[in-house]
């Protein structure tokens, strides 16, 4: 069974040495180690660590395209180097690497196919109050949408089994953790997520300038994705708001009919409820064509699925 570790990074000198040092060298169940970078646009001296430490494989990109791109880039790099299962981890060593075993364990033992290291946030010191109660709230939510379990949405420490990565698809140039996570959850992947401990920050997150911007960006990631697998029960749950204030305005003008019938200053309510039932009705037709797309995406996705299967085994290194 071949493992490959892949590390993307964007100007990680400081570190980089230092987390292919500790990587592991033997691991039970896996035949080979490989180590991957990429290198999203750096412009210090990320390659030449590379190359001292004898990366296996070193991917660049030319200019910053963003963590989902680079996590695409390393996902079809591991699959035509024939990888079996890939971890991914970061460069700034806030990952550490003696997990890794713990990792890869639910996959080497086939009882799961998505693995995702819980940080366990509540516990990290460095984290502020509100960051906390952030985290805790962004990871209810992907739970409830995606129908998974997982306690830590966008941790980046991850294991994927190779028929995992076919099935998943990137979607987003800003991260990859909440797009692949309600991908996974929609296609019935199995997810395990085991406990681990993080090192100390050794620098300020590079996804996003504040905590505000990291929500915006989050939010309309896990909406958009969400929207592409279920509409309907999304579009329906906006429908139904808007169908109930409109049904309870409407009781209210007919309650106000009953007890004055020559009474039409109650009019603008019975308009007003018109407007919310209309609203309502458009949702629910959004919801149902969203459906049908969503359907038609699923024999697309299947349709990619063996594409990439047949071309990866075919194409992979020996």
């Amino acid at each position: 069974m071949k493992l490959i570790i892949q590390i993307p990074c964007y100007n990680e000198e400081k570190t980089l040495g230092l987390v292919l040092s500790e990587l592991p060298k033997k691991l039970d169940g896996i035949d080979i180690i490989e180590t991957m970078i990429i290198d999203d646009g750096s412009s210090d001296k990320t390659l030449e660590i590379a190359k001292k430490y004898k990366v296996n494989y070193v991917v660049k990109h030319i200019g910053n395209k963003g963590l989902g791109n680079s996590f695409k880039t390393g996902v079809e790099k591991a699959l035509l180097e024939g990888a079996d299962i890939l971890v991914n981890t970061d460069g700034d060593n806030q990952y550490p690497s003696k997990y890794i075993k713990d990792l890869i364990k639910p996959i080497v033992d086939k009882e799961s196919d998505f693995v995702i290291g819980d940080r366990q946030t509540s516990k990290i010191s460095h984290f502020s109050l509100i960051k906390k109660i952030l985290q805790y709230v962004g990871s209810f939510m992907v739970r409830f949408l995606s129908g998974t379990k997982v306690p830590d949405s966008v941790s980046g420490f991850r294991a994927y089994s190779r028929e995992c990565l076919l099935k998943l698809n990137v979607t987003s140039d800003f991260s990859y953790a909440v797009d692949t996570l309600v991908q996974a959850g929609s296609k019935r992947i199995k997810i395990t997520a085991i406990k681990i401990q993080t090192n100390s920050p050794t620098r300020p997150s590079r996804l996003f300038k504040n905590i505000w911007q990291h929500i915006y960006k989050t939010t309309s990631i896990l909406f958009r994705t969400y929207s592409m697998y279920n509409p309907i029960r999304l579009f329906f749950v906006f429908g139904s708001i808007f169908f109930t204030f409109g049904v309870i305005i409407i009781g209210r003008f007919l309650y106000y009919y009953y007890l004055n019938p020559v009474d039409t200053g109650k009019i603008q309510s019975l308009i007003l409820a018109a407007i919310f039932v209309i609203i309502s009705v458009q949702f629910f037709a959004l919801g149902i064509v969203g459906d049908l797309i969503a359907k038609n995406r699923k024999l697309i996705e299947d349709n990619l699925y063996y594409s990439k299967k047949q071309y990866f085994d075919k194409n992979k290194a020996l």
